[in-house]
């Protein structure tokens, strides 16, 4: 069954990693969108009631204009309760398992100045950079070093320590910023990577537009609309991988911002718990909500519906299966107002 995919035009977890890794005002119910209900109060269409891609149409990374010139040096504190003095931010590396760190640089006006990329910073700015994450989320200190950087800045996300600790011994400034991956996280890391590049005035610029985006965003949901329980599975059928995501697991909190009720959240779940069919019908969601690389790594919609207590939801019954990109919908980072606008569109397309 093809899936329709969701498009919705720009006007723009806590995730405590899995075990694995430790993982709109108006604008929302404006115009037409495929595969959506045009309105709050429009009538379920069963042709484009079942899964669904959420995409966001404007993947780009807006910086702020005019850039913003680092005032340097610059001693800070990050994350991790240490003293770093950054003198130079003409060669920025900007890495973590999100992407978010990244998206900030960028959306801070400084992308001309990052000189390569994680796996997972793959919007098209930065598309063409070098990968220094080359066996997925640890870091090669070959990689690093060939790149000349003038200062590191990452989370806990990503490693591993020997290599963090060889970039130290270098003389290479590492700045950590914090690795809560939340809504309220969103502007404080805004604001500790700003500190750290001697932009400190231009974060507080960027803040601003992005909590307005995001209060946009979750304003654009009425306050009567029907709250569709939505159970959101994070799974990696390649690595053995399946659970669910429950209170402070931060897909509970895009779940919410979008419009939906988290329905691990319902069950007593907190942060992620492994995958049980009995906790799943338990649960009972109307949707389930996935990442993209998560559902093709169980074989797809089919695939999922098969394993053992998805055909006995309503979710699985309607195959209400929403999918989206792994680097959006988890990402936390400066395009989370869109991330919900998408998301907001596909959890409310069928009522």
């Amino acid at each position: 069954m093809n899936r329709p995919t969701l498009v919705v035009n720009r006007p723009t977890l806590v995730v405590n990693r899995p075990t694995l890794v430790g993982l709109l005002a108006a604008a929302l119910l404006a115009g037409p969108v495929a595969g959506c209900a045009d309105n709050p109060g429009a009538a379920p269409d069963s042709a484009t009631c079942g899964p669904v891609t959420a995409v966001v149409a404007d993947d780009t990374v807006t910086p702020l204009d005019p850039a913003p010139q680092p005032a340097l040096p610059v001693t800070v504190t990050d994350a991790a309760g240490d003293r770093v003095t950054v003198t130079d931010a003409d060669r920025i590396l900007a890495v973590n398992l999100y992407g978010s760190i990244a998206e900030i640089v960028f959306s801070l006006g400084l992308g001309d100045r990052v000189v390569g990329r994680d796996t997972s910073t793959d919007f098209p700015a930065a598309a063409d950079l070098p990968l220094v994450t080359p066996g997925g989320h640890d870091l090669s200190t070959e990689a690093v070093m060939a790149l000349d950087p003038t200062v590191v800045l990452l989370d806990d996300s990503i490693g591993p320590p020997e290599v963090l600790n060889q970039l130290r011994a270098a003389g290479i400034p590492v700045v950590r910023i914090g690795d809560e991956q939340s809504l309220a996280a969103v502007p404080v890391h805004i604001r500790e990577v700003a500190a750290a590049l001697g932009v400190a005035d231009a974060g507080e610029a960027l803040v601003a537009r992005v909590e307005g985006e995001i209060a946009a965003a979750r304003d654009g949901i009425a306050d009567d609309v029907e709250r569709p329980r939505v159970a959101f599975l994070y799974l990696r059928g390649t690595a053995g991988v399946y659970l669910m995501g429950g209170e402070g697991a931060g897909s509970d909190a895009m779940i919410a911002a979008a419009g939906g009720e988290d329905a691990g959240t319902t069950i007593g779940l907190a942060r992620f718990r492994p995958l049980t069919s009995e906790g799943l019908i338990n649960a009972a969601p109307d949707v389930i909500l996935v990442m993209t690389k998560g559902l093709e790594s169980v074989g797809g919609v089919d695939g999922l519906v098969a394993m053992p207590g998805v055909a006995q939801t309503p979710a699985g019954q309607q195959r209400r299966i929403i999918d989206m990109d792994d680097t959006v919908l988890l990402n936390f980072g400066t395009r989370t107002g869109k991330a919900i606008q998408a998301l907001a569109r596909a959890i409310h397309q069928c009522r």
